[in-house]
């Protein structure tokens, strides 16, 4: 039995498709949205519309950006010579609200897991490989602490070694199984100083 009209439930059920949104939750933001002013919810209609229209990866360390190349990239006082691995770019705007890290990164877009059928082609290994032609001296990887996390870090710190460039991992402090994204700065900052060698 539906309780409310066609458009309602339909903008309910569309707001149940976002992550992390139950359905209690899509039912509070359907009515917060209805009745927010005209001018507010066409706001928030076009915001949206636009940055999914716009906004793409950056052509060097595939983060997202609206620009060729983000901010990180075309900063001159970020150490380039020092890249990042991280999975996601909320991982990356993890360690950036950490406010100590000045190298640059460069986001996977995911893990290797053979069990999910991802493989070291579907994730961006191959772009990562083309930086490291030029002027890297350290690479830190910095994948959560998962099996997937650990695995992509093996299999990264083996493609790297024989190039000469220097390999490090983010030190424990950050929880097995956790993901970057909800861990707090300070866990954060400790895992990135304590980092070893691999």
């Amino acid at each position: 039995m539906d309780y409310y009209s066609s458009q309602i439930s339909k903008l309910i059920e569309e707001l149940s498709h976002l992550p992390g949104i139950g359905a209690k939750t899509a039912q509070r933001l359907a009515f917060h949205i209805i009745n927010m002013p005209t001018e507010q919810v066409e706001r928030l209609a076009d915001t949206m519309t636009e940055a999914r229209k716009n906004v793409r990866y950056c052509k060097q360390c595939f983060t997202l950006t609206d620009q060729e190349l983000c901010p990180i990239c075309t900063n001159s006082k970020r150490d380039a010579k020092t890249i990042m691995v991280v999975e996601t770019a909320r991982d990356l705007a993890a360690y950036e609200k950490t406010g100590k890290y000045h190298g640059v990164y460069h986001v996977l877009h995911g893990a290797i897991s053979p069990m999910l059928g991802i493989g070291p082609g579907d994730i961006k290994l191959k772009e990562l490989m083309e930086r490291l032609r030029g002027d890297v001296e350290e690479v830190i990887i910095a994948t959560n602490s998962s099996l997937e996390g650990e695995t992509t870090a093996i299999y990264i710190s083996k493609l790297i070694k024989p190039t000469g460039i220097k390999v490090s991992r983010i030190a424990s402090g950050v929880p097995v199984g956790g993901d970057l994204e909800y861990i707090d700065e300070v866990t954060l900052l400790r895992a990135l100083e304590g980092r070893i060698e691999i």
